[in-house]
């Protein structure tokens, strides 16, 4: 046994005897033992994490069948924070595995709980707490990290949205395959950079929109196309981010400019007041690399409002709601109805002080006929709008949290968000038209991470690869251009234009911060 094998041994059962209480301490065991069997080290991925503090956590338990060489994060106070809670939480899940299921509460619906999968995460984060996270090299800084380890065959990136393509593009330019978690990218042109890049290189890429890979988003668009609704003219969708998630809708934090006393308490006068209160002076973390995490964005001085995570709700660094949540709602009817680019496409919303985005949105796309297959308009909804309840709902109300709701001329189709629980509408066409026909191919285990790991290997077709993933960031990142031109604009998608309001185009892509070009 070499002295790294016997280090990672060592290290291995040292955690368990640590966080195991003594039920725990039986159950908790290797991977063979699980009946998973090991995977030659030859026939193993090299990944890299680059953003490994909050998806790319998940990502990276996911992955950890495969070898987890390095690991990147701009803020490495706040990452940290996220491995150490395994520590807590291998044992809870233990602990939850090892009781049994408690008995239905009358007139609630049973609570959901895989024990399969369960088991398998279980394994999954023993596994990269003991054995990789030991070994795998750290870095802040994914230039230096690409530069400097020759091993790395694959890069997860699960940065904030702004650094999506700079990282990817730097990935596929060494030759590695690529995993990026939604959306796709910042802007439209980065996106169309990667479908191309990624077609070029012929390497194995994948977005992080793991919804693509369920079996029930699967039967969402087999019901579609065998035509159980018939032709499909209109599509609502909706989710409730960012309530209660991460804050838009409010001004910078900026300093007064004028007297308290001499400002009116109306909207302008209350926004300054708000922007006042969040002003200060916070030093940038110790952990943290500022000017790293900024990267291609443009200058802003540090805040705990910006990072970690509500970057999302700003401008700079993220698309807000439908950047979020798109690439889980707004799939499956794209992909059912094989709808493409829009030719209009109209934002309406609460105020936008154009840094951070409104509280709520509401998106109209006109989607032109494909083919045989009529025109279409389909309808996002966020920040707690929803669509009108469809009448066949009955005393039913539509999932506050998300979904979707295509309209047919045969009936109706209701989905949750990730294509979850498709269901017919009404009821009786439900029960009438039974299953569709299984038409496209089920994604092993339904792990998204594990499809791309195979794609690389060569084994498989990647569930959403960039030539796809592309099409539905660009359909998504319509609606922030729209919001930003502040008018219905008309798209020429084989052209890359806004062709009715020049400006627009700008907001198509972004020039980088100098030094990042």
């Amino acid at each position: 046994m070499s002295n790294m094998s016997k280090k990672s041994d060592l290290s291995r059962r040292k955690f368990l005897s640590n966080v195991a209480t003594s039920s725990a301490a039986i159950a908790i065991v290797p991977r063979h033992v699980l009946g998973r069997g090991f995977t030659p080290p030859s026939d193993m991925l090299n990944i890299a994490g680059v953003g490994v503090g909050g998806m790319g956590r998940t990502n990276l338990i996911n992955l950890s069948s495969q070898n987890i060489v390095a690991l990147c994060d701009v803020d490495w106070g706040y990452a940290s924070k996220g491995f150490d809670r395994m520590d807590t939480e291998i044992p809870s899940l233990q602990k939850r595995l090892d009781q049994p299921d408690p008995q239905p509460v009358p007139g609630q619906p049973p609570v959901e709980f895989d024990r399969l999968k369960a088991k398998v995460r279980l394994d999954n984060m023993i596994r990269l707490k003991t054995e990789h996270l030991p070994k795998a090299k750290r870095y802040q800084d994914y230039r230096e990290m690409l530069e400097k380890q020759t091993d790395i065959d694959a890069v997860l990136v699960a940065t904030s949205d702004h650094m999506h393509a700079p990282i990817a593009l730097a990935a596929m330019a060494h030759g590695k395959h690529v995993y990026v978690q939604k959306p796709l990218t910042w802007s439209i042109d980065e996106a169309r950079q990667l479908s191309k890049r990624a077609k070029e290189t012929k390497v194995a890429t994948q977005m992080g929109n793991q919804g693509h890979s369920l079996n029930d988003a699967r039967t969402t668009v087999e019901y579609i196309q065998a035509g159980a609704i018939g032709e499909v003219r209109e599509v609502h969708i909706w989710t409730n981010r960012p309530l209660g998630f991460w804050p838009q809708g409010v001004p910078r934090p900026e300093v007064l400019k004028e007297p308290a006393d001499t400002l009116r308490w109306n909207g302008s006068g209350v926004n300054a007041r708000l922007a006042a209160a969040m002003a200060g002076n916070y030093p940038v973390p110790d952990k943290l690399s500022w000017d790293l995490f900024l990267g291609v964005g443009p200058h802003v001085e540090y805040h705990p409002i910006y990072h970690p995570f509500n970057w999302r709700g700003w401008s700079d660094w993220g698309v807000g709601a439908i950047g979020d949540m798109g690439a889980h709602l707004i799939d499956h009817s794209m992909w059912a109805l094989n709808l493409g680019l829009p030719s209009t496409v109209e934002t309406v919303s609460t105020p936008f002080n154009g840094a951070s985005y409104p509280h709520a949105t509401q998106t109209f796309y006109e989607f032109p006929a494909r083919g045989s297959m009529p025109p279409v308009k389909l309808t996002w909804y966020d920040g707690g709008l929803m669509p009108n309840k469809p009448e066949e709902l009955g005393d039913e109300d539509l999932n506050k949290s998300g979904g979707a709701l295509l309209i047919g001329s045969k009936g109706k189709l209701l989905h949750d968000t990730y294509g979850l629980k498709p269901h017919l509408l009404p009821k009786s066409l439900h029960d009438s038209y039974g299953k569709s026909p299984q038409k496209l191919p089920r994604i092993e285990n339904e792990d998204h991470e594990m499809n791309w790991v195979n794609a690389a290997k060569g084994k498989t077709e990647a569930s959403c690869p960039f030539e796809y993933a592309a099409r539905l960031t660009e359909v998504m990142l319509l609606g922030v251009v729209a919001l930003r031109a502040g008018k219905k604009i008309n798209y020429d998608g084989a052209n890359m234009r806004v062709t009715n309001v020049a400006q627009a185009n700008d907001f198509l892509r972004r020039e980088y911060r100098q030094g990042w070009a």
